[in-house]
């Protein structure tokens, strides 16, 4: 066991990434990263985590940031209950435990938003204890590398990679060894085309051995994946206005703005959208409505595909919640408005 992390950390300590947050203990900064990295790749992640770090310094100042200023600055990253439940757990820090981040798992655990895996990440690096983490790269070089089948996304499988995982953790170096293992999943032993040929454990991998490289993690069938059609109506008033709502605190996206949805159960033409907008009373005045996208934007997002149209609306109607055109950028939106609003230059 002590031979695999050994190998594990002589390797990372030749071949890490230079990344910012590993440059430091800080629990906050620690923190942040691992929040962020989330089901996101470090390339997407790291930009965002330098915006983070440049307006929000401290826990404090990101406690002190409104939700909205924080959702604007996540805008992109995706799964958007990350950056809330980072706010209110900056809050909590900064206001009930003085700035000071727990220093243990158990009570890392406590705080909203962090899991296992991240508390494990963050009592290892900051504070050496020896708890391994667990995410989609240890799975996979360990389910290599002792040729295991278990699927990963069962109770049998957590808890038999999860004993592995801590059965193979250096006690010394658990912040070195963590970061190594995921590390080497991440760089070496990838899903796709991993680098098999100047593997370290090429006279021990049984994934290798047995010709099971590409089969291995197992991982059982996702749910059906839901199909919605959505329908934005982008209302803009006398070339000056338009309408930005703001989604409720449920579902995806929640407390991101967007315009005016209608929601169908498959794509619609004009004469049905104009049926909805007279039947929904969107407006009192006359309007002139054209179809902006042809071909529908799609959003995959992890349960769920979004095939989505805008719908510009041109009208004399005064709006009481207008925003005048030129503060639509300022709002925190979904990404593919973003682009939407970007593109089409208001």
């Amino acid at each position: 066991m002590h031979k695999i992390a050994n190998i594990l950390i002589t390797w990372y300590l030749k071949n890490k990434r230079d990344l910012p947050w590993r440059k430091t203990t800080d629990p906050y900064r620690v923190w942040l990263s691992e929040i962020m990295l989330q089901q996101t790749r470090v390339a997407q992640g790291k930009p965002y985590y330098l915006k983070f770090i440049k307006a929000f310094s401290t826990v404090f100042e990101l406690a002190d940031a409104s939700e909205e200023q924080v959702l604007k600055l996540w805008q992109g990253l995706g799964y958007y209950s990350r950056a809330r439940n980072l706010h209110a757990t900056a809050k909590f820090v900064a206001y009930e435990l003085d700035g000071k981040f727990p220093t243990n798992y158990k009570d890392l655990k406590k705080l909203k938003g962090v899991g296992d895996y991240t508390a494990s990440a963050i009592a290892s690096i900051c504070y050496k204890e020896p708890k391994a983490v667990v995410d989609g790269n240890v799975f996979r070089v360990l389910s290599r590398l002792y040729g295991i089948a278990t699927p990963i996304n069962t109770t049998e499988g957590e808890k038999l990679f999860n004993k592995l995982a801590q059965d193979l953790i250096d006690l010394k170096q658990p912040d070195i060894y963590n970061q190594a293992i995921m590390e080497f999943g991440a760089m070496h032993c990838t899903p796709k085309k991993p680098l098999c040929a100047s593997c370290v454990f090429l006279d021990k991998c049984d994934a290798l051995k047995t010709k099971k490289t590409t089969e291995l993690p197992v991982k059982l069938k996702k749910i059906k994946v839901r199909n919605r059609y959505f329908n934005y109506i982008v209302p803009i008033s006398n070339a000056t206005s338009s309408i930005l709502n703001k989604r409720s605190k449920k579902g995806i996206w929640a407390n991101l703005y967007e315009f005016p949805l209608l929601e169908s159960e498959h794509a619609i033409n004009t004469s049905q959208v104009i049926e909805l907008l007279k039947s929904e009373k969107l407006f009192s005045e006359s309007f002139e409505l054209s179809l902006y996208n042809e071909k529908p934007v799609v959003h995959k997002l992890s349960h769920q595909h979004l095939y989505v149209h805008f719908w510009i609306v041109t009208t004399q109607e005064q709006f009481d919640n207008a925003i005048p055109l030129s503060e639509l950028e300022k709002y925190p939106v979904p990404v593919l408005i973003a682009n939407f609003i970007k593109e089409f230059s208001f």
